[in-house]
């Protein structure tokens, strides 16, 4: 069975454009708009990796990143920002929250696919497989 991707994301244009992006990629998507139920379902699916914007409805992106890593049976999973958040600082402070990357808005859909891929281990492909 193929690990999906789990997509946090509050703004229907830009969930749509991820989850195309990566669908033609081979990747399976779950999607959730609010912080909250994001998590939820991260422990429930124990996803291939967690893009999450960081302005969200519930709980925003910070808190989402701290409640992620405090689970261990997430310590695996990228946990990569994917927000229009790019003043000074910004960065930093999600990363100090828990992501495992950062990717600024607007995407660039040419390279998206291979910035998220970057942080997989050696060998993953979209099926979640070594």
């Amino acid at each position: 069975m193929k690990k999906p991707l789990l997509i946090i994301e509050d703004n229907a244009q830009n969930l749509y454009m991820m989850q195309f992006l990566l669908e033609k990629s081979g990747f399976t998507i779950l999607s959730t708009m609010d912080g909250t139920k994001g998590v939820e379902t991260a422990l429930s699916c124990i996803p291939l990796a967690i893009l999450f914007d960081i302005q969200l409805p519930g709980m925003d992106g910070y808190a989402v990143a701290a409640a992620l890593k405090r689970h261990h049976e997430l310590a695996e999973v990228p946990i990569i920002a994917v927000t229009s958040y790019a003043m000074v600082g910004d960065r930093e402070r999600i990363l100090a929250a828990g992501a495992t990357g950062y990717i600024e808005k607007p995407i660039n859909p040419e390279t998206f696919v291979s910035e998220i891929c970057k942080y997989f281990p050696p060998g993953w492909d979209a099926e979640g497989k070594l």
